[in-house]
């Protein structure tokens, strides 16, 4: 019974904070056309105001994000081409990243070399994974649980890495950039900071699912080299 209190507890806080993000950005991305400039062009307008000039924006489909290698605002369809206070809010979070890179916040360029740097990391991992067994069988020696730990070490521990420096560039993004140059430019309509600040913080809590889930997949990982 505790067993199963237990995974219960787990996959709400796995699963809880997604959830939680899709409603709020849901609720206040109606009525569409509430604000006059759509997400681009809010986007634009921030850049330029911080003279940002060279950061682009362009519209993506694999989520909302700003890219420091390429120095580009993406925004998805809906919040690209969108006018409501979902839009402009993400779109706002978003040039929060891009001032990061220009002042050189330091976590977001620590996580930018670290995600450089993980690809070519996690494929050695998994390949010190799948070759574990055959080393062992023909090497006749107890290798495998040494391969096991560093090839889990490097796939999962990077992973977690990335999470770690990841909340701390969210939040800096959203509540120490993206809120003041709303607030300075005077972009939010009367009675709108209350919702800016809900999707504010779900897109700063956007990565804790995939941070817990990290966590619990090291747990698990940890569970099974020791048996």
């Amino acid at each position: 019974m505790h067993i199963v209190i237990l995974i219960m507890v787990l996959l709400a806080a796995v699963v809880g904070p997604g959830l939680w993000v899709k409603a709020v950005m849901a609720r206040h991305s109606r009525p569409a056309y509430r604000y006059p400039d759509s997400g681009a062009q809010i986007a634009r307008r921030l850049l330029d105001h911080l003279g940002l000039d060279q950061i682009r924006t362009e519209v993506t489909d694999k989520g909302d994000h700003y890219d420091p290698i390429a120095k580009v605002v993406r925004l998805a369809p809906e919040n690209f081409e969108g006018r409501s206070l979902t839009a402009i809010t993400v779109a706002a979070h978003e040039v929060g990243h891009a001032l990061q890179d220009a002042r050189g916040f330091r976590p977001l360029v620590w996580r930018t070399r670290l995600v450089v740097w993980v690809g070519p990391i996690e494929k050695l991992g998994a390949s010190m994974l799948m070759l574990a067994p055959f080393t062992v069988a023909l090497a006749r020696l107890p290798l495998i649980g040494l391969l096991t730990f560093l090839g889990g070490l490097a796939t999962l521990g990077t992973g977690t890495a990335i999470h770690a420096l990841t909340l701390p560039t969210e939040f800096d993004a959203s509540f120490g950039r993206a809120l003041p140059l709303l607030r300075r430019l005077d972009l939010l309509l009367p009675g709108d900071e209350a919702g800016a600040r809900r999707i504010l913080k779900a897109a700063a809590l956007t990565y804790v699912a995939a941070s817990l889930m990290s966590l619990l997949n090291i747990a698990r990982w940890w569970a099974i080299i020791r048996r």
